[in-house]
């Protein structure tokens, strides 16, 4: 009896607790943490009770406090506009996006690839959308491929349906008829 007596002692005591302290690394300041994370998002935008958008992407993070407040897409996103009847206007891929909500303004960065309705492909490293404007900008090398001939350029602005557009500093080969050109000797 008074060995287990003494067992129990030494267990108990064996078992004396210990000061624990947990450290953790330092938070970032608030205005640094997004107020919404997303993960597999899948989501349609709506503005006046019509669905505008569909938004697909790996994140979303939401910077309310940043200046300038703005959502975040770093691992690509995905978004379809659609007209009032629902069919789709355009499709946008793009390796990055920063939408700035209060300026209404998209910046999409890294193999940018757009479709339009009228089955033009759009192609460029950088492209703007202000929403507000309703038009599409980028001061950055762009490759159109039309139904029958490719375009290149360095700048760009278009509406936001991608269907009237100018091409700064185009460029590109475009077919034409051996009837079509004009005799060598009328150029002058």
């Amino acid at each position: 009896m008074v060995l287990l007596v003494l067992i129990c002692t030494q267990v108990f005591l064996g078992c004396k607790r210990r000061d624990v302290r947990l450290t953790t690394r330092a938070q970032k300041e608030r205005k640094e943490m997004p107020a919404l994370l997303a993960n597999d998002v899948n989501t349609l935008i709506s503005d006046s009770g019509v669905v505008r958008y569909k938004i697909i992407a790996d994140e979303w993070k939401v910077f309310d406090r940043l200046d300038p407040s703005r959502w975040t897409f770093e691992k690509g996103v995905y978004l379809e506009k659609y007209k009032n009847d629902l069919s789709i206007e355009a499709t946008v891929v793009a390796d990055t996006a920063y939408y700035f909500d209060k300026e209404e303004l998209w910046e999409l960065r890294g193999n940018v690839h757009i479709e339009n309705e009228l089955d033009e492909q759009f192609d460029t490293q950088l492209l703007f959308w202000n929403q507000k404007t309703r038009k599409v900008y980028s001061d950055q090398y762009i490759r159109i491929r039309q139904q029958k001939r490719i375009i290149t350029g360095i700048g760009f602005v278009s509406n936001q349906e991608f269907t009237n557009y100018t091409i700064k500093q185009t460029q590109g080969i475009f077919p034409i008829k051996e009837e079509q050109m004009a005799p060598a000797d009328s150029i002058k």
